[in-house]
């Protein structure tokens, strides 16, 4: 005989909306306490959660809040992240303007990104509104989404922040790596430069996942010209600068750094999250990874801004990167040796998304 509990999951299912309404209401807490119960008849509540996603938006927000907390279940997560038809309905009320529950479809989301199909996403296509300004790939409409969509600037009810962990995730595919350092046909851009810019933003989750998407990308060896060109991803400003605070340096070190790198304001801080800043010193780590990486990164200094933050940055796991780092920075080069760093893997963000 099913507990009252079973027949209150029962009733999500309820033709009446007022009553699912009630049902999945009461139910959100069970998410986090409870969550095996979603897990009954061969997971039939997820199927019914999943329908009740394109439901009245009070409804909807429940469902969604649910299937976020329970998608760390590996057989919840393959339920959601391999239904098409799913992930069709979950992109498409992303990107719509007037979705009232976009953040938490942008977490669930974050969720579904560890699955490893979900890189897919690359060759999938929908039509974009017109306020997005995007082309038929969701990929791209995800970047668009994330940059135009800060602060409610999109969406007044969403900041996306969240998807910087689904890009994070996804950069640990190849192809997904290649797509990040291409120009894209429809805006003439590369991905990675419309991440960079938020390495400093006031949203924590938003930085940390855009620093975790850069040393996944970094991974692309043969894509490190890239990286440090002027005229292509350009991303040392954008790594060191969170990593920097308002010391002094030599003058002769001062001058010989990058631009933006030179005269801080007095009150310039550091990235108050020790793993962010131990995340950009591994991308650095990366980049060293080439001869000519390490050469220029010799000859702009990074070595005395590893110093610093080694010495005022008190976090165990920071000390120990900027410790490798110093370490490949200030040894000799062997003309044999081929310079490829093994230390760092690309294991950022998997962390599961729960509200």
């Amino acid at each position: 005989m099913p507990t009252e509990l079973e027949e209150l999951v029962g009733f999500i299912a309820h033709p009446n909306p007022q009553i699912r309404q009630i049902a999945i209401e009461n139910l959100v807490p069970y998410s986090t306490a409870q969550p095996a119960i979603f897990k009954a008849d061969q997971l039939q509540p997820v199927k019914n959660l999943r329908v009740l996603v394109r439901d009245h938006p009070k409804i909807s927000e429940h469902a969604v809040t649910i299937l976020v907390n329970i998608s760390g279940d590996k057989d919840v997560l393959e339920a959601l992240a391999t239904d098409d038809k799913f992930l069709d309905v979950v992109f498409a009320r992303l990107v719509n303007p007037e979705e009232p529950n976009a953040n938490l479809l942008s977490m669930l989301l974050a969720n579904l990104a560890k699955w490893e199909g979900l890189k897919s996403v690359l060759q999938r296509k929908q039509q974009a509104p017109p306020e997005l300004g995007s082309d038929d790939c969701v990929l791209n409409q995800l970047m668009d989404l994330f940059v135009k969509g800060q602060d409610g600037s999109y969406n007044k009810k969403a900041d996306f922040d969240y998807l910087a962990y689904v890009f994070a995730d996804l950069a640990k595919h190849a192809e997904i790596r290649h797509y990040f350092v291409g120009v894209q046909k429809y805006d003439q851009v590369i991905p990675l430069t419309k991440l960079k810019v938020f390495t400093e933003h006031k949203s924590n989750i938003r930085r940390k996942g855009v620093a975790s998407t850069i040393k996944n990308v970094a991974f692309e060896i043969q894509s490190h010209p890239a990286f440090f060109s002027d005229t292509a991803i350009d991303i040392l400003p954008y790594i060191l600068l969170p990593i920097t605070g308002s010391e002094e340096y030599d003058a002769e070190d001062a001058m010989a750094m990058l631009p933006d790198l030179q005269l801080l304001p007095p009150d310039k801080q550091r990235d108050p999250d020790p793993s962010i800043i131990q995340t950009h010193v591994e991308t650095l780590m990366l980049l060293t990874s080439t001869r000519e990486g390490r050469e220029l990164m010799r000859e702009v200094k990074v070595y005395p801004i590893v110093r610093e933050t080694h010495m005022r940055v008190e976090n165990e796991a920071v000390q120990e990167a900027c410790e490798r780092l110093v370490q490949v920075l200030m040894r000799d080069e062997d003309p044999e040796e081929s310079g490829r760093v093994q230390e760092v893997q690309d294991d950022e963000d998997d962390q599961i998304v729960e509200v």
